[in-house]
Order: C-alpha cells, then sequence, then structure tokens
C-alpha cells in the first residue's frame, strides 16, 4: 500500500532550493524511500555537472542504487518536485520503483518556462518526421553482440518482464 508521507515531500522542496540557490541546477528536488527512510537523494545539477541528463530524479536514483548496491529500486517510493520528464519516467521504470508521488504537474512547469510538451509530441511521431532524425543503419555485427550476450541468458531486469522465464 502506498501512503504519501509529507515529510519526504519536504525534504524534496529543501532539495529543490539547493538546487537553484547554489547555482548547479533548476528547482528541482528528489528523495527515494525504502521502508519509511530516505536512501537517496538529489537535486538537479545540470549547470555543475554539464549533463542534461541530471535531473533531480536521475540523481537521487543514482545515490540511491549507490546505497542500496543494486540497479533495482524495488519496493521503493520516489517524491519529486516536478512530474517526471520523459527520460526520468523512463528511469523509475528500469529502476522498478512503486510509487512516484509529485508536487507539481506538467502544466505548472510550462507557466514558469519548464515545457517537455514537444518531447511527447515528438516520441509519438514516425521516426522520420522527427525534429532529431532517428536514422536506422542495420550493422550485423551489432546485433550478433546481442545474440551473444542472450545466450548468456543473463537477466535484462526489464520490468515488463517476468522473472525466470
Amino acid at each position: 500500500m502506498n501512503t504519501y508521507n509529507p515529510a519526504f515531500m519536504q525534504r524534496a522542496i529543501e532539495l529543490s532550493k539547493q538546487a537553484y540557490l547554489s547555482q548547479k541546477g533548476l528547482p528541482i528536488g528528489c528523495v527515494i524511500v525504502k521502508d519509511n527512510q530516505i536512501i537517496g537523494e538529489g537535486h538537479n545539477e545540470i549547470f555543475i555537472r554539464k549533463n542534461p541528463t541530471a535531473h533531480g530524479e536521475m540523481v537521487a536514483i543514482e545515490d540511491a542504487c549507490k546505497q542500496l548496491d543494486n540497479i533495482l529500486l524495488e519496493g521503493c517510493e520516489l517524491y519529486t518536485t516536478l512530474q517526471p520528464c520523459p527520460m526520468c519516467f523512463s528511469a523509475i521504470y528500469w529502476a522498478k520503483i512503486k510509487c512516484v508521488y509529485y508536487a507539481c504537474t506538467n502544466a505548472d512547469a510550462s507557466t514558469v518556462g519548464f515545457d517537455d510538451s514537444y518531447i511527447f509530441e515528438q516520441m509519438q511521431k514516425n521516426t522520420s518526421e522527427q525534429l532529431i532524425p532517428m536514422l536506422h543503419f542495420e550493422e550485423t555485427q551489432a546485433f550478433e553482440v546481442l545474440q551473444t550476450w542472450k545466450a548468456l541468458e543473463q537477466d535484462a531486469s526489464q520490468p515488463w518482464q517476468e522473472k525466470n522465464k
């Protein structure tokens, strides 16, 4: 059962303030909780890291994975000050986080200049119609690497796959 705890969101809000006051990034904070304890936290660090992927959720996921020594965050809850963007949304699924609580919607964010709607729109288009071309060039050797890896029968940890299939 998912139970919202305002104290965890307050910590995410504190982190969001730290992000912009320190000039490390945009005002977005995030904490990851397991068994009612914060196991990972972060705020947007895109400016200090010079990395467009250093979103608050990504930084917090990285921290939590290090703390648990695992790429999966099963049973964890994520508290963030802003509804996750497409990149963070995907990372949340890949990490198998069980629940996300967010304080501001994408619509709220667009009123202050954060607008990811164009990314959602681009994702819906055929690759030939996207603003940034996504061009497929078949390379047999690349596919052979995938086949070799598959033969090792290692788990890809994809959230939609059942274990021991």
